[in-house]
């Protein structure tokens, strides 16, 4: 399967889980918690309000040589949305992608994406876990802060 067919796929629309592709044409699903769609929420704001001179996006499908993936949070500059606007995945990864973890994934698959978005031209990659608390890793790997994001907090609450 592709991802355009998995797009079209009638039974496959408004699933309460998070779609990807593996490197076989796979259908893989996440289930989320309330918490994960809280912490995607709060960070697709505070991008938008910290830079304009972009577009933060919520699940944002991002072709990789080990199938689709897709960032629960991406942020695309204007040129780099334009590249993908309207496509079904986009071929070139936004500049910041990140994933908020749930029970379900692993490091070594954590890893494995970070890696996949580096090579599909991603700046940054961060991980927000469980608790809240992000992690910025760029290529050369884990920063103390995001650098495209300087103040972006490490924690994002309710609060």
């Amino acid at each position: 399967m592709n991802w355009a067919e998995v797009v079209a796929h009638p039974s496959l629309r408004d699933l309460p889980f998070k779609i990807e592709l593996n490197e076989y044409g796979q259908v893989v699903m996440n289930p989320v918690k309330i918490n994960h769609s809280f912490y995607q929420s709060r960070i697709t704001t505070r991008m938008q309000n910290m830079r304009q001179d972009g577009v933060s996006l919520t699940e944002c499908a991002i072709w990789t040589r080990k199938g689709t993936k897709c960032a629960d949070v991406a942020w695309a500059s204007i040129a780099v949305f334009e590249q993908i606007e309207g496509k079904t995945e986009a071929q070139i990864a936004p500049e910041v992608c990140v994933e908020v973890v749930s029970m379900s994934n692993s490091a070594k698959e954590m890893r494995e994406k970070r890696k996949l978005y580096f090579e599909q031209g991603a700046k940054e990659f961060w991980i927000c876990d469980e608790y809240g608390c992000l992690r910025f890793y760029d290529e050369s790997g884990e920063l103390e802060q995001s650098k495209m994001f300087p103040e972006f907090p490490e924690k994002v609450s309710y609060k």
